[in-house]
Parts: structure tokens; sequence; C-alpha cells
């Protein structure tokens, strides 16, 4: 079937297994009501059904909600969070802010997109040492192949601080011991005996204890969307209460321009010229 028919067949209906809205009667969220059946659901847990179809258990959203509170700073220099605090000086919108820092929070070295090939690579190697395959050897063929390793690494300090505290929750509720967090540190144990500077960061972390849950790297991708989230209001709202502009002023005496010199120009009715 070509696609002019494929189209042909959807024109005027929508398919859907996600749900439906039916004006004054009910709400359908996959498959179940969602003033009746969900009512129970506390936000977060809505969120993981709505990405996953499948319910967890308490002790796995309080992990899950552990990992994004626990990476979520009210500090206005990262980068993310900037974008925020810009928004708030320049008096836009608080939508249009956090819209726009969580957008740039798909950064691919230390973003989302990051947390999505940590997720990716932990999953690949995982069904190849489950094959038979050398976990070293997969390691350093990774390193060969892409000069790094999604998850390991980060860029201004080698150390997380983050991965104490949440091993520490996640081992008071006994999620530590699955197959995906015991390989990922394994792979850091691996890049430390190599005397690389590669240690575990909180991507890296979160796709393993999410893959053990039984996230796919796409369903953990958007599971993440709200990591960074609970830091950014406060920094939008510190910014909009002082003075606007005040955030991070650059003033021109502090930037060094090594282009093409100064120049006089001179405007007439036809054309622009300079004394060049």
């Amino acid at each position: 079937m070509n696609g002019p028919q494929m189209l042909e067949e959807h024109v005027g209906e929508l398919v859907t297994s996600m749900g439906a809205f039916f004006p004054g009667e009910r709400v359908v969220f996959r498959g179940y009501d969602l003033h009746t059946s969900l009512k129970n659901m506390n936000w977060f847990e809505l969120y993981l059904f709505g990405i996953t179809g499948r319910r967890f258990t308490p002790e796995q959203v309080i992990v899950i909600q552990g990992l994004w509170c626990y990476t979520s700073y009210p500090e206005p220099r990262i980068w993310n969070n900037r974008v925020a605090a810009l928004a708030g000086t320049t008096r836009s919108t608080g939508v249009l802010g956090i819209a726009a820092a969580l957008a740039v929070s798909e950064a691919r070295i230390y973003g989302g997109i990051a947390e999505h090939l940590a997720s990716e690579f932990l999953n690949r190697i995982k069904i190849a040492v489950d094959s038979g395959g050398n976990l070293g050897e997969l390691v350093s063929a990774e390193l060969k192949k892409k000069r790094g390793i999604a998850g390991y690494g980060r860029p201004i300090i080698s150390a997380d601080e983050r991965i104490a505290p949440m091993m520490a929750l996640v081992s008071e509720h006994g999620l530590d011991s699955g197959p995906h967090i015991k390989l990922a540190f394994k792979v850091e144990n691996i890049l430390l005996e190599k005397r690389l500077r590669l240690r575990m960061n909180y991507a890296a972390l979160a796709a393993a204890l999410c893959a053990d849950m039984g996230m796919s790297p796409r369903e953990f991708y958007f599971a993440g969307m709200t990591a960074f989230l609970a830091g950014m209001p406060p920094c939008y709202l510190d910014a909009a209460d002082k003075p606007e502009g005040q955030l991070f002023p650059l003033p021109c005496r502090m930037l060094t321009y090594e282009g093409v010199p100064h120049r006089r120009w001179h405007a007439d009715k036809k054309n622009f010229s300079s004394d060049e």
C-alpha cells in the first residue's frame, strides 16, 4: 500500500491506544478511567505510567523520584538553569523560560542525550556479556571506537557528589543488586584499572537503575525529562525579583576583539563606503 492510500485511511479518524477525552463524561488514560481507576496515583506515578504503560512498586517510585530530586540544583550558573534565570531577568514569562531551559537540557555531553546514550550503552553491553562477551574487551572496543563511554567522566571534576547519597537511598529500598547497576560499577572499575579518570557519573547511575526496573532507553529518555525541573523555577524567580538585566551583566570592557579594526563609515543616499 502506498503513502496516499495509507493516509486516506486515517482521514477524519484517530486510532490510538493511549487515551481519549469524552467531554462531560470521562477521560481514558492508557485504557483506564483517569478519574476512577487511576485516581489514587500521585503525579509522578501517572507520569511514569503514561510513558511505560506499567505500574511501578512504591520502592521503585521513591528511587526514581530520588534520581530527579538529587539532580535538581537551584544553581543559575548551570547551563540549563541559566536559561531559566536569564528569562527571569529579561522579564519573559515563566512558561517560556522554563520550557527553554528544559529544551537545552538535552545537551549531548551532560544532558538528556548523554543519559539516553548511557542507557543504550549499558543495555547493549549487558546483552553482549550475557551472550558470552568479555566485559573488558567490550569496554576497550567502545573506548577505541568512541573515545569515551557515555555515563562515565565529568567535565568539571571526576567525582560525582550525587552517587553516594543516591546509592544509600537505593540500598535502603533494596534495589542495589540489579544486573545493570552491578554492570555499571564493573565498567567503572575497568576504566579506573586503565588509569582513566572516567568515574561513573549520574547518567550511568540513573540509566542502570531504570534499566533494572525494565525501562528501555526510549522510556528512560522520556522519564528523565523532569530530572532538572525542580531547580529551574527558583532560578527564574530569584532573577525576576531583582532589577531587570542584573543577572550576569557583561560590560564591553571585558570583551577582547581581534577582528577587523575600527573603521569610520560614510553614508550617502545611494551607497555606503568606508575609509578603506
